[in-house]
């Protein structure tokens, strides 16, 4: 069966990393925009078991983006929907709802026990918080984030100071300028694409992750950029590759 599901992804993977995804927990940190196309990749692709954090509930301006979102299910929750549409894509993966927000006080406990997390939240204390946590528990964190036609990918390792070079000064605002350029629907499909890919390769070690980098596109202008981010002992001492 799992040669059957997965011909596809053989050719690329091969059967040792289909078997290292099937075997993975990932948490995946918000089921909107960028969340819900990351659990479908994922479960697409087979990793085993997707823990869903997310406790809030469809709105209509969730329709124009968000592939979960349905006429059909407004005001129910995010988690719950993704992990139903989990169970009618992948028999093989286990989807858990957890219908809280992440918050400081319970980030390491909801991402406990898991191989890797995926950063896709739409404010910044969350974001750092669920950074934080990662850094405590020794996990990789998958980091993406979007804004009208733009978006970043990055992924940052325990240990890593990504976060702080990417959001050097605190954030007078919550949220990003996400609020005034909005989220058409092409933009989180590229980056939850590009997300998806840094867990597989996190996971099956084929492929080079973007460690130390970050990856920036403006689907307007056609841009795809890779920035270097300057690591932790180069910052210690005093040298910026910025």
């Amino acid at each position: 069966m799992m040669r059957d599901r997965y011909d596809r992804n053989l050719g690329t993977i091969g059967l040792a990393g289909q078997e290292k995804l099937a075997a993975a927990k990932v948490a995946v940190i918000g089921a909107g925009g960028l969340g819900g196309l990351v659990i479908e990749l994922l479960a697409r692709m087979g990793v085993g078991y997707l823990r869903i954090i997310d406790g809030d509930t469809f709105a209509v301006h969730n329709l124009n983006r968000q592939l979960l979102a349905t006429e059909n299910n407004l005001n129910q929750g995010k988690a719950q929907a993704a992990v139903a549409r989990v169970a009618a894509i992948n028999s093989d993966v286990t989807a858990e709802a957890v219908t809280i927000m992440l918050d400081e006080a319970n980030a390491t406990t909801l991402l406990a026990g898991m191989d890797v997390a995926v950063d896709c939240l739409d404010n910044f204390s969350s974001r750092f918080q669920a950074g934080r946590a990662a850094r405590e528990l020794q996990i990789p964190l998958v980091h993406g984030a979007i804004a009208g036609f733009t978006g970043q990918i990055t992924t940052i390792f325990p240990g890593d100071n990504s976060f702080d070079l990417i959001y050097k000064s605190s954030p007078q605002s919550d949220r990003g300028i996400e609020t005034v350029l909005g989220n058409p629907a092409t933009t989180p499909a590229v980056a939850a694409s590009l997300e998806a890919q840094e867990v597989v390769k996190v996971i099956t070690g084929i492929g080079e992750p973007l460690r130390h980098k970050l990856l920036y596109f403006d689907l307007e202008y056609n841009l795809f950029d890779v920035f270097e981010l300057a690591r932790k002992e180069e910052v210690d001492n005093g040298v910026n590759s910025l």
